[in-house]
């Protein structure tokens, strides 16, 4: 699996929840718990997407925080196969570092591994930039039903 840094056309979604939320710690936390819950609901799994939410908010609450502006989840549905995960932050300039050596943390840093979890999880992954000043980092799922 490798980072792509591309804009991926989907049909429109056949279920589709978003929200903004907090970039702090609880906001994060709500992301992945709101997400479970509405995945349930759908009669999906959430496992693994319920990790790779926990992981994407957590980076918008502690990399992508500017004060007084939202971070926003969508989760979606397309053509009952594919489970597409997008979290916006408005810290456009600063995007995640691409995967592989180049891009790991130093063996003694006590953070930057979060995308590692990312990666391991979904079946495609990636960043699309814009509009000024945001960034949204996504990951894909495939339902394989």
């Amino acid at each position: 699996m490798t980072q792509e840094i591309t804009r991926t056309e989907h049909s429109a979604p056949t279920r589709q929840f978003t929200l903004l939320l907090s970039p702090t710690r609880r906001g994060a936390r709500l992301a992945r718990l709101l997400a479970t819950a509405q995945l349930g609901d759908w009669g999906l799994a959430t496992e693994p997407a319920a990790n790779i939410v926990a992981e994407l908010a957590a980076n918008a609450a502690v990399h992508g925080r500017v004060p007084g502006r939202d971070f926003r989840l969508g989760v979606a549905v397309h053509r009952e196969a594919l489970l597409r995960i997008e979290v916006t932050d408005t810290l456009g300039d600063r995007l995640p570092p691409a995967p592989g050596p180049v891009g790991m943390p130093a063996e003694e840093a006590e953070s930057g591994r979060g995308l590692l979890i990312v990666e391991a999880f979904a079946d495609r992954w990636g960043v699309e930039a814009g509009p000024t000043p945001r960034k949204t980092v996504w990951a894909e799922l495939d339902l394989g039903r």
